[in-house]
């Protein structure tokens, strides 16, 4: 009976898992459409290479996404990246390591693409036009 309820359990925990995921936008110019195909008219028109997109669904060659305004729609897999970037949520501060205790290089301001080096537990190592530096995850948005 233990054996049916630990099989029972294990599926069902696979079936409801959370399985959405981040990507970036390949290109300046990327179509959001209203379906997952060409035939679908197109909702909006993104203009922001590497901007952070929540993958929610896979239908074929489409995935359907969610940005940071909580705008979803399809866009083709050819315009997706697998480049981890993120979007300040708050203005927020660029430190030279990865802790409150190093010099602040750099204050940044809300609503800021940045492209990711690497991430630790709490931390993210990041790089901007000018700068490159540590932030903290708790105001960002994107690949974490």
């Amino acid at each position: 009976m233990l054996k049916y309820l630990i099989i029972i359990n294990l599926f069902l925990s696979h079936c409801y898992a959370n399985d959405d995921y981040f990507l970036t936008l390949r290109n300046d110019n990327v179509n959001l459409r209203l379906g997952p195909s060409f035939d679908y008219p197109i909702k909006i028109i993104y203009k922001k290479k590497y901007l952070p997109v929540l993958i929610k669904e896979k239908s074929e060659n489409f995935r359907k996404i969610l940005d940071h305004e909580q705008n979803s729609g399809w866009i083709h897999i050819s315009q997706l990246s697998k480049k981890k970037a993120v979007l300040t949520l708050d203005d927020i501060i660029l430190f030279r390591s990865s802790t409150v205790y190093s010099k602040p290089i750099a204050k940044i301001k809300r609503g800021r693409l940045l492209l990711i080096s690497k991430c630790k537990k709490e931390w993210c190592k990041i790089k901007t036009e000018d700068y490159s530096g540590w932030i903290k995850r708790e105001k960002i948005w994107g690949k974490f």
